[in-house]
């Protein structure tokens, strides 16, 4: 059997081609254990509150503040027209409008709600009739809300506003229903989508066994090429059931009719192939996204208005193009998508499902067909490639292996009183007196250590009698004690006066095994460790174990110091004696490269600055020469004026 069962899984399996032992013994895998979200509570029609204030007329014109135009009312005072605003009657006409409809008079109304159980005082009232529960603990419905729902499934059963917004809103379905079969392996279950589904469909999911078998398909044959045809086969003009699938976004978009019933054909190993069959496709792209900063360009004029540049005017030319050039697609596919079983759209953005949806004059798809679909998941740039990826993924029955044991154990309810036991959690540990003098102890005494504060470090020090030994709390491995922290900073004087007069202990180690001393950084640092073993002799600590090398007097150190400052000092002095003397290098060199081309010129009868100089009458000739008559004129104008305000400005100084 379990061979058996392998060798139906060997090929994919398509849900409307299954096979027919497979089909027979086909088992649905209830669900119920999944939480079911408690309904949403009844959508309320829409609050006029705004209509108190300025009340809808049919006309657009003022109206009294005591009458009603919509419903062609007159009231004595404000109060009872804002109960009539708040009244079914009201409502109903709102609706009534909204539909293109005409309103209705009192009697009329009446009359529509004669044959209803529900009270008109309910939505009358100042409690929302939401609140009242009848016997079964559901919300009663309101006199409008009922009237609605009734109209709804008598004239038009696709609209019904109330019923779409009394949709469940919690986890939801699960995007796939499971089957087992005896003929299948043990642990193995095959899934399809919920979405390949109508609605009346997933409401009866315990026939949905009966439902996948009503739905498989006879597979399609290629049609046979006549000679007499010319080699070239004949459209049929019966489809059959089909799908139709879009997708929009970024400037790009795909659609495809695609037949349900597989293409049978031979693969080149001589064995029965399926595959789909394309009965229409198209893809448009244009230019319509910002580069580098995304979004659309009518979202962008939407947020921050038009902008004016060549790449915008673009952007917003392609948009128009693009709407224009799908809506003619869909009019021209609208025969197709009319008779589609089931139609699949990806829409990202308001701009982009108004091109879809609407509303425009002619429009294919609404917002309110019960075949709209969107897919249950994830799909990438539309192109014909990912809308075909997206419809085998839709149509190919999905393969699960889990141990019906341990999820079985895995969902058994535990014992209630371990289920209603509190899970503890870890209470913090309480420091002890010494661990919180030990952490105000370090946040006083790493500050003075990092700003260099001897006197107050050696003062805080002696005052709270902390021992040299001192160890960080938090701990840190790298700079665990005082002196290790110093020799880190590269702060000597902190490092004298640690060693010489708070009786540091250099031999202390770190987690790394590394004393203070081989964490300085610098040499005045290390001089430091080696003048006060000088200064506090050999017979204090274990120097070699504390890795400080021969003792210095301070002396010493000074004088190195010292000597080590001359030779610097002077070898800046050679350093700026030698720039000058290559700076005066430069200098001659390039004085006599220029004496040379001088020279030369010279030579050859060219003496620099040679040329006469040129009159005033050759400079005008000159500026004016290759203009036109027109800019000669302007030209001479301005020199005109600007030899006028010379003489003016001359004048004015007495010359």
């Amino acid at each position: 059997m379990a061979q058996k069962g392998e060798d139906l899984l060997q090929r994919p399996l398509y849900v409307f081609d299954l096979p027919k032992e497979l089909l027979a013994t086909l088992e649905y895998k209830d669900q119920s254990g999944r939480p079911v979200a408690a309904p949403a509570p009844e959508a309320q029609t829409p609050t006029n509150d705004t209509l108190e204030k300025q009340p809808d007329t049919e006309d657009g014109g003022a109206s009294k503040a005591t009458s009603c135009n919509l419903c062609a009312l007159n009231f004595s005072s404000v109060a009872e027209q804002r109960k009539h605003v708040r009244s079914d009657l009201h409502g109903y006409n709102l609706k009534q409008k909204i539909k293109g409809q005409k309103p209705v008079g009192e009697a009329e109304f009446e009359k529509l709600i004669g044959e209803l159980d529900e009270s008109i005082s309910g939505s009358e009232s100042s409690e929302s009739s939401e609140d009242e529960e009848d016997e079964n603990g559901k919300p009663k419905d309101s006199t409008l809300s009922a009237l609605l729902k009734k109209q709804a499934k008598i004239s038009d059963p696709e609209f019904d506003e109330f019923a779409s917004r009394k949709k469940q809103r919690g986890p939801g379905n699960a995007p796939l229903l499971w089957f087992s079969s005896p003929k299948l392996p043990e642990n193995t279950s095959l899934g399809i989508y919920r979405a390949i589904l109508t609605n009346a469909e997933q409401e009866e999911e315990s026939h949905v066994v009966e439902t996948i078998r009503n739905k498989q398909l006879a597979p399609m044959q290629p049609p046979k090429v006549k000679p007499s045809e010319g080699g070239v086969p004949l459209l049929q003009t019966d489809i059959g059931p089909h799908y139709f699938l879009a997708m929009i976004g970024g400037g790009h978009f795909a659609a495809m009719i695609v037949a349900l019933a597989p293409k049978v054909g031979k693969s080149h190993t001589g064995v029965d192939e399926r595959s789909a069959t394309v009965i229409a496709h198209k893809t448009f792209h244009r230019y319509t996204t910002r580069r580098k900063q995304g979004g659309s360009q009518s979202a962008n004029d939407n947020a921050k208005g038009n902008a004016h540049s060549a790449g915008s005017s673009i952007r917003r030319y392609n948009e128009n193009a693009l709407i224009q050039e799908v809506r003619d697609l869909l009019t021209s596919w609208k025969s197709m998508i009319d008779t589609s079983d089931l139609i699949f759209v990806r829409a990202t953005g308001a701009t982009n499902r108004r091109t879809l949806f609407g509303p425009y004059e002619g429009q294919v798809l609404r917002t309110n067909d019960p075949r709209n679909r969107g897919f249950p998941f994830s799909t990438r740039r539309a192109t014909q490639k990912e809308l075909m990826r997206a419809f085998v993924e839709l149509t190919r029955v999905k393969q699960s292996t889990i141990d019906e044991a341990a999820l079985a154990a895995l969902n058994e309810p535990q014992p209630e009183e371990v289920s209603k036991k509190p899970v503890a959690k870890p209470k913090p540990q309480k420091l002890s007196k010494e661990d919180e003098a030990a952490m105000l102890h370090t946040s006083q005494i790493i500050p003075l250590i990092k700003r260099s504060k001897v006197p107050a470090l050696l003062n805080y020090l002696k005052t709270n009698n902390i021992p040299p030994t001192f160890t960080f709390l938090p701990e840190n491995h790298h700079t665990p004690t005082p002196l290790h922290l110093a020799a880190s900073l590269n702060s000597a004087p902190v490092i004298s006066a640690l060693l010489t007069k708070a009786g540091g202990d250099p031999t202390l180690m770190n987690d790394d095994a590394r004393t203070p001393f081989t964490l300085a950084g610098d040499r005045p640092t290390r001089d430091a460790f080696r003048v006060a073993r000088s200064e506090l002799g050999e017979s204090a600590w274990d120097w070699e174990l504390a890795g400080v090398p021969a003792p210095l007097t301070a002396a010493e150190a000074r004088a190195r110091d010292a000597q080590d400052k001359s030779e610097k000092e002077a070898e800046s002095k050679a350093e700026a004696e030698r720039r000058k003397a290559e700076t005066e290098r430069v200098r001659k060199e390039s004085e006599a490269a220029e004496a040379a081309r001088t020279t030369q010129r010279l030579g050859k009868g060219k003496a620099l600055g040679a040329l006469p100089e040129k009159t005033g009458a050759q400079i005008r000739e000159e500026q004016a020469r290759g203009l036109t008559p027109e800019a000669q004129a302007r030209l001479e104008r301005e020199r005109r004026a600007r030899a006028a305000e010379e003489r003016m400005k001359r004048f004015a100084q007495g010359r």
